[in-house]
């Protein structure tokens, strides 16, 4: 039932204040399929809601999973009856989608563990977040509906400790800094996200110098948000791109294999113990490459 104070709320935004484990996409998608219920009849996710409106959202069934199992060697840095904790390598796509079936982690967690919670549909089976494709590092995936559910909500609540390892262009005048820059789709290039979109949604940005010289820095980035191409589309704005990246930072790109982001370190709260968990994942050789590089041009 809608209280006075939630009155004249957009039904989407109502509902991800309400049940913070459900991202905005994913109820916007429940609304638009029929699963929620606004006094009882199908609506939109713009649509205002009015006090003493009644609300009902079913959870859809759990689709098949159909994708394809691989035997894909992992690097587990951590497993339980509940989750895993991948060491994502650099290339690897993290679910399957137009032009890439196979190949994918999902198909490599198909075959490693077949039970994966099934709430992410048949495309995305265990799947809590994911990395881009040419990022490297720690990634979780839930092997339960509950674990899911529970990690789900910690991502949605930014209780997660997220910090990265970026190589940028540049160095910078700051050894410290916040960028607290909001987010959303660029308004031309669909492809690519961007500060100055007027719908964009609130990003932050924590870094810190770990060591630099007048062609480069390595800064260690902690994620207060996770928004799409958050850290690239940040130091972009900084005017610091990072090494390797096609998109936002193409002048820097060419003698790197790739864009030079890695997920670091994971933290969040075990779901059936509670236990904070902490995971780090060792730096890729292409990225100590990198660093080696760098370092001798300073």
């Amino acid at each position: 039932m809608v209280s006075k104070e939630d009155a004249k709320s957009r039904l989407d935004c109502f509902l991800a204040k309400r049940l913070p484990e459900y991202s905005r996409s994913r109820l916007q998608h429940l609304i638009r399929t029929g699963f929620v219920r606004l006094n009882g009849a199908v609506t939109r996710p713009r649509q205002l809601i009015r006090y003493g409106d009644k609300i009902e959202l079913t959870e859809p069934p759990l689709e098949k999973i159909e994708t394809r199992p691989e035997a894909i060697p992992l690097e587990i840095l951590f497993e339980d009856d509940d989750l895993v904790v991948i060491n994502k390598p650099a290339g690897m796509t993290v679910h399957p989608g137009a032009g890439h079936r196979e190949h994918t982690l999902v198909n490599a967690l198909l075959h490693h563990c077949p039970a994966l919670s099934g709430i992410g549909g048949k495309e995305r089976p265990g799947i809590v977040h994911r990395l881009d494709k040419e990022t490297s590092g720690c990634l979780v995936a839930a092997k339960n509906d509950v674990a899911h559910r529970h990690l789900s909500k910690q991502f949605a609540e930014r209780s997660v400790d997220k910090i990265y390892l970026a190589l940028v262009a540049g160095k910078l005048r700051k050894q410290t800094g916040v960028i607290e820059e909001r987010i959303g789709r660029h308004p031309v290039d669909r492809k690519r996200m961007s500060v100055s979109s007027p719908r964009g949604r609130a990003a932050r940005t924590e870094y810190r110098v770990r060591r630099s010289n007048e062609q480069a820095s390595l800064l260690e980035c902690r994620l207060h948000s996770g928004r799409t191409h958050q850290v690239r589309v940040h130091l972009h704005h900084l005017g610091h791109p990072v090494l390797g990246d096609k998109i936002y930072g193409s002048r820097f790109a060419k003698n790197f294999p790739r864009q030079m982001l890695h997920a670091w370190k994971l933290g969040f709260h075990h779901p059936r113990t509670g236990e904070w968990k902490n995971f780090e994942a060792p730096l890729p050789h292409d990225f100590k490459q990198a660093i080696a590089a760098i370092s001798a041009k300073g």
